[in-house]
């Protein structure tokens, strides 16, 4: 990209400038001076200067004249270039808080605007990363990211994901390719108990969801040893590869079940859970289905967790969605355990904490259960908040003790 002196001006309505100033990185659309400087003669993806409606520079982005957000602060220097080296600065400081929290180099490496690069995602899985961009200005900096991998990281193989929805928000094509390296068939990854033990997992890539692997949940499944009763009988709803799963069966789980619409998903569990010598019992079906029949059949489990694909991805699906996750919850409560462990998860931003909390209290008194809530979790540390943007806060994980009303 060109030089920041160079760049176009971007110009904010009076008064709209007080969120960026803030910390937060977005410009709606609806806050541009359209008169001063119409988005229709940007290019998507174009590099900017954001500045004030008295021109005090913002910041350095870019834009999409065709998205509700219309620009994204990368950077506040006003003089900052947009390229390789500026990309391995943000790698490299990303690449010290990874380093400092795991002890092997299994995680989220960049996660987008927490870590300076909104519209970009790289997880790292040993010698192998797997890039997602979500932007049209991450997408004209691909070459660049590429470079700035080469040289903070030099993986043995980077694969481009380019599948996932907010793609298509902005107009992005679907991409699967490598931008060096053979594509693997399958990622390995290794999660640490809070006790220091490894577990290896497998996981698919090219059928896989989001990269492979939901790392944003690896410090929640660490705690839950702690929280399981010895040989305890567990059930892991919408399990994906059987991380939850998994995770018992290594800590003591006498028997480990798994509920999931997907056959591929399911096999990858059982491997996963034969190598802890707890294949798991399968149940391939829609988890709100399944619940339903294997409470009809009088099952009964120390632990169950839920832990669904997002059930509210836009404001106006709040209360349908509400309403999904209190009968998740009640169905999960009614083959649970007197004195068993409820883990209730949520990856919808719209939802928020107290929500998902009254949820799980609204699913328990219909089936006159007490609920204690024991730890409120959110989001691996790999994939940090940022204070000033309420959207990277977006995972729940309530861990809480069900007892008879």
């Amino acid at each position: 990209m060109s030089e920041s002196s160079e760049l176009p001006l971007l110009r904010l309505r009076k008064n709209e400038e007080r969120r960026l100033r803030a910390g937060h990185l977005w410009v709606f659309s609806n806050e541009v001076d359209t008169a001063a400087t119409p988005l229709t003669a940007f290019s998507k993806g174009e590099a900017v200067r954001i500045v004030s409606s008295r021109d005090h520079v913002l910041g350095v982005g870019y834009v999409n004249p065709a998205t509700l957000i219309a620009a994204r602060i990368v950077a506040r220097a006003p003089d900052q270039k947009l390229d390789a080296k500026f990309i391995a600065q943000r790698l490299r400081a990303a690449l010290a808080l990874r380093e400092r929290l795991y002890a092997t180099p299994h995680y989220r490496l960049a996660h987008g605007e927490s870590d300076g690069l909104p519209g970009l995602v790289l997880d790292r899985y040993g010698d192998v990363i797997v890039g997602q961009i979500a932007t049209w200005g991450m997408e004209r900096l691909q070459r660049d990211i590429e470079t700035a991998v080469e040289q903070v990281l030099a993986p043995r193989v980077f694969v481009w994901k380019n599948d996932g929805g907010a793609r298509a928000l902005e107009d992005l094509p679907t991409e699967f390719a490598a931008a060096w390296g053979e594509i693997p068939d399958e990622l390995e990854v290794v999660e640490t108990l809070t006790d220091g033990r490894a577990l290896r997992f497998s996981t698919g890539l090219a059928a896989g969801q989001k990269t492979g692997w939901f790392y944003d949940q690896t410090f929640n499944r660490s705690l839950l040893p702690r929280f399981l009763k010895p040989g305890a009988r567990v059930l892991d709803v919408c399990s994906y590869a059987g991380g939850w799963a998994v995770t018992a069966a290594a800590s003591g789980a006498s028997e480990v079940a798994c509920v999931d619409s997907s056959a591929a998903a399911l096999e990858r569990a059982a491997l996963n859970g034969a190598t802890f010598g707890r294949a798991p019992i399968l149940h391939r079906g829609d988890a709100f289905d399944v619940l339903a029949e294997l409470a009809a059949a009088g099952e009964r489990y120390d632990a169950v967790i839920v832990d669904p694909p997002a059930f509210i991805k836009r404001r106006k699906e709040l209360p349908q969605g509400e309403a999904a996750y209190r009968k998740l919850n009640q169905l999960a409560l009614r083959v649970l355990n007197n004195d068993g462990l409820l883990v209730s998860c949520s990856c919808s931003h719209h939802l928020s904490p107290e929500a998902l909390l009254g949820a799980i209290q609204s699913g328990a008194r219909h089936v006159d259960r007490h609920v204690q809530l024991l730890y409120a979790g959110g989001q691996s540390p790999d994939h940090p908040v940022h204070p000033a943007i309420p959207e990277t806060r977006y995972l729940k994980a309530f861990f809480c003790r069900v007892t008879p009303a």
